[in-house]
């Protein structure tokens, strides 16, 4: 089915299977032709490359990834979409959807049973409410991908892909960055999708580092000292380090000059080897204060 992308077509389509769309799942489809082609270059799914998609809609990426990758694993929250599924993607043999929420599924085990040891490239057109919640997930958890593809927010993109340094960063930024390379791929007008959102959008690519951008002494504890640099935007780093974590504003101080950083500096300021020097030094003054 090529004209996934056709206006008429989708609304034909759902107007058969009574199919309405849901607000609290943000759901918006894309119906500009030119956008999927792009996301599914862009990822890298092609020959000897698996995919795996969150949130098909009714197939139209789905549809570009199933003609260039070996086999496509798509995650669906909203059962009303699976039999229009079985339509649109009728013809392809190698495309599996799964029924589930991609925030409670073991998405490590789904790997493994989908494509075995392949390389596999993530790809979506990610509802803007669960933007950050998937990124890190996929992140945090480490999984064998080499890359994410996904449609977000214009504004969130730019946060995600802000450089450390910079006035858009934030500790989304910071949190990305550590266990990915960020990169803008192209925008898409809110025009594209059906019904249409009230922003803009863009896709973005994150591709995976094989080691950590900083090395710290305690992983968590690096995430923590960054949430808290950036609670207090409006604050300076030694006030926002107090109040997020278990020290003085003379110990964050301290620590801000031993770190050879400004005492008035601002957590947008800092590069990542600054934030991981950071969080190594508090790491230990917390723990001999915990200790003492």
């Amino acid at each position: 089915m090529s004209q996934l992308s056709d206006i008429g077509n989708i609304k034909s389509i759902l107007s058969r299977y009574g199919f309405s769309f849901s607000k609290s799942l943000g759901q918006n489809f894309l119906v500009n032709p030119g956008v999927c082609p792009r996301m599914a270059e862009g990822c890298g799914a092609r020959e000897g490359v698996c995919a795996l998609e969150i949130g098909p809609g009714i197939g139209v990426l789905t549809y570009e990834l199933a003609r260039r990758a070996d086999k496509v694993a798509a995650i669906e929250l909203d059962r009303r979409l699976l039999p229009v599924l079985e339509e649109t993607l009728g013809e392809f043999s190698n495309v599996t959807v799964i029924s589930g929420d991609v925030m409670k599924l073991d998405l490590r085990q789904v790997i493994q049973e989908q494509f075995g040891d392949k390389p596999v490239c993530l790809c979506a057109n990610l509802p803007y409410y669960i933007t950050s919640p998937v990124i890190m997930k996929v992140l945090e958890e480490k999984l064998p991908v080499d890359s994410l593809t996904v449609m977000v927010q214009k504004e969130a993109a730019q946060r995600i892909c802000a450089e450390p340094g910079s006035r858009n960063v934030g500790a989304v930024s910071i949190a990305v960055r550590y266990y990915a390379q960020p990169e803008m791929l192209f925008q898409v007008s809110r025009g594209s999708f059906l019904p249409p959102p009230n922003v803009d959008s863009a896709v973005i690519r994150l591709k995976i580092r094989e080691t950590p951008a900083v090395s710290v002494e305690d992983e968590a504890f690096f995430f923590q000292t960054v949430k808290a640099a950036f609670a207090q935007r409006r604050k300076t780093l030694a006030n926002s380090l107090s109040a997020g974590l278990a020290v003085s504003k003379q110990q964050a101080l301290e620590t801000l000059a031993a770190c050879e950083i400004p005492p008035n500096a601002r957590a947008e300021e800092l590069t990542m080897e600054w934030f991981g020097r950071l969080s190594d030094a508090l790491f230990r003054k917390v723990n001999c204060i915990e200790r003492g």
